[in-house]
């Protein structure tokens, strides 16, 4: 069993979750024993029998891997879709209806709305995401399977092997890119208005983003209620002594009242074997991790954030 891996950004472009996330699955498979490869656009002679695509793929594209043999899954993350009104959702939906109707399909084919219903399997980080995709996409709700993000063992580590600081307890820890779509300055904001420390890691897509510029402006203004040094890798790099086992040992704890009290698998999610091979442990777990996560997390993640009351008196709704 080859599986290649394919994604349209370079990661050197830009940084994120859906990075570490295509690493991990990566390494998960590999762990268990599948042969695992990037896919090499400029070598003819390359073979395998999967193609994950991590994005959403055109037409084209799945119906050239189809003839070429090839099964093709696909994981897009629809974080902004998920964050969107159920009035906003429908305005779209109507939207792509109409299109379908009226437009070219050459053009609407640009837009790979028909990519779920083409693909052999779709991959959903929650039952959230599952729900968009054949809501809005119209996806077999059969090829949908959801297989939630697993994070490192380093957060599951026992106290005693994490070199826990006490001046690090009281920290409430963020860690996110530092863009706008993140609403880390807004955390910041009303981090201020409670007066509750919060540590934030990350770094931004670019540093003179305007937005990232506002948010150290904020950082210097906070009278050290805001602690930020960048992200983990710049943290290594300036601080010896700063390690992703110190950071993760932060998070442990953790004061935010949302934290889901359940255990994700170890690695990232176990995904296209495990669709094509049947059930084995993995899947199985994957399964029960999946059935006790709790229903907030399911549903719309924006909808927790907006009810704090500290954030609705800063950014009010229109």
């Amino acid at each position: 069993m080859k599986v290649l891996f394919d994604h349209p950004n370079p990661f050197l472009l830009a940084h994120g979750g859906f990075q570490i996330q295509i690493e991990q699955t990566k390494k998960a498979l590999e762990e268990i024993g599948v042969q695992v490869d990037w896919l090499r656009w400029w070598d003819a002679d390359q073979t395998g029998e999967i193609i994950h695509y991590f994005g959403r793929p055109s037409a084209a594209y799945i119906n050239y891997a189809h003839q070429k043999g090839f099964k093709v899954v696909m994981s897009e993350l629809l974080t902004g879709l998920g964050s969107r009104s159920d009035k906003q959702r429908w305005a779209q939906k109507l939207l792509m209806t109409a299109a379908r109707a009226l437009l070219p399909a050459s053009f609407t084919a640009k837009l790979s709305w028909d990519a779920y219903q083409l693909v052999d399997s779709a991959i959903a980080l929650t039952a959230w995401e599952k729900n968009l995709m054949v809501e809005m996409f119209e996806a077999p709700s059969e090829k949908v399977h959801v297989l939630p993000n697993g994070v490192e063992e380093v957060f599951f580590l026992k106290p005693e092997t994490r070199n826990l600081k006490p001046e690090r307890n009281k920290w409430l820890i963020c860690t996110a890119t530092i863009t706008e779509r993140k609403r880390v300055m807004e955390l910041a904001e009303a981090a201020l208005l409670a007066k509750v420390p919060v540590w934030i890691i990350g770094k931004p897509y670019s540093e003179s983003d305007p937005y990232y510029l506002r948010f150290l402006d904020l950082v210097k203004k906070s009278s050290n209620l805001i602690r930020y040094e960048g992200g983990i890798s710049i943290v290594r790099a300036s601080q010896k002594s700063t390690s992703q086992q110190e950071a993760s040992s932060s998070s442990a704890q953790w004061k935010a009242s949302a934290s889901p009290p359940w255990k994700p698998p170890p690695q990232g999610a176990l995904s296209c074997f495990q669709i094509f091979h049947g059930p084995n442990q993995h899947l199985a777990r994957q399964r029960r991790i999946a059935q006790s996560v709790p229903p907030f997390y399911r549903g719309n993640h924006s909808n927790l954030f907006m009810s704090n009351p500290l954030i609705a008196q800063l950014h009010p709704s229109p």
